[in-house]
């Protein structure tokens, strides 16, 4: 499908195969553009990555619908437990009856066992929950780039990394899909805001997403990237240790 806009300014891509990226601009307060990005992978058991802001539910939920019915919605994943990951997680559960909410260990302990209306499907590091004719790995992130509960999500058929706010832009009116340079605009936005733990661990946990050999990177701000992905992310890493 080509793109499709909403009247709110939301649009809608298909960066994979089936793989569909959902993002709304919004003007930042100072001025300038940015995006929230959710990705639904529309399989036999559908998931979506990312809920938005609570106050976008009404633009997720009207995106999600023109792809599927919105009542087939299986899961609900994020990265980590914060308002633009997970806002409207409870009104996605509330609207999507067979809905469970995807985290790694630490999110489910710390904050989602709590927090959601029904209990979430808490995933191990590298454990796989298949969709149907994609398949989505958990993989840990502690701190990268922040929160200790924080990971991603590998949909291992499409070589797509749904890699939260790594490689994060600036700007509302990105492409969808990309294969120029995302890595300097995106160490431009850090540089400016720096969102990121710093971990001690930030290149070893690279180098593991690295070998997975990722095609298409799903930013959560931005434009999603195709490419060399492993290049990508060690490159990361290299600007990353040069501050």
């Amino acid at each position: 499908m080509g793109t499709l806009s909403l009247s709110s300014g939301t649009s809608i891509d298909e960066i994979a195969d089936r793989i569909y990226r959902i993002a709304t601009p919004v003007e930042l307060p100072g001025g300038g553009g940015f995006s929230f990005n959710q990705f639904l992978v529309d399989d036999d058991e559908p998931l979506l990555f990312h809920t938005g802001l609570r106050g976008l539910f009404p633009m997720v939920r009207e995106a999600v619908s023109l792809i599927m019915p919105f009542v087939r919605l299986r899961y609900i994943g994020f990265s980590h437990f914060e308002a633009d990951e997970c806002g409207a997680l409870n009104e996605f559960l509330a609207a999507a009856p067979r809905a469970e909410a995807v985290c790694g260990q630490i999110a489910a302990m710390v904050s989602v066992n709590d927090y959601a209306v029904r209990p979430p499907r808490a995933l191990n590091d590298g454990e796989t929950l298949p969709l149907g004719r994609h398949c989505v790995r958990w993989l840990d992130t502690p701190h990268l780039p922040h929160a200790w509960e924080c990971g991603f999500l590998m949909e291992t058929t499409s070589a797509t990394l749904l890699c939260g706010d790594l490689f994060t832009q600036g700007g509302a009116q990105n492409p969808a899909l990309t294969e120029s340079d995302i890595l300097e605009p995106s160490e431009k936005f850090r540089h400016k805001m720096d969102y990121f733990s710093h971990t001690r661990n930030a290149r070893s946990m690279l180098e593991r997403l690295a070998s997975l050999q990722p095609t298409t990177l799903a930013c959560m701000h931005g434009s999603a990237w195709h490419g060399d992905g492993a290049a990508l992310l060690r490159g990361l890493a290299d600007s990353l240790e040069h501050g």
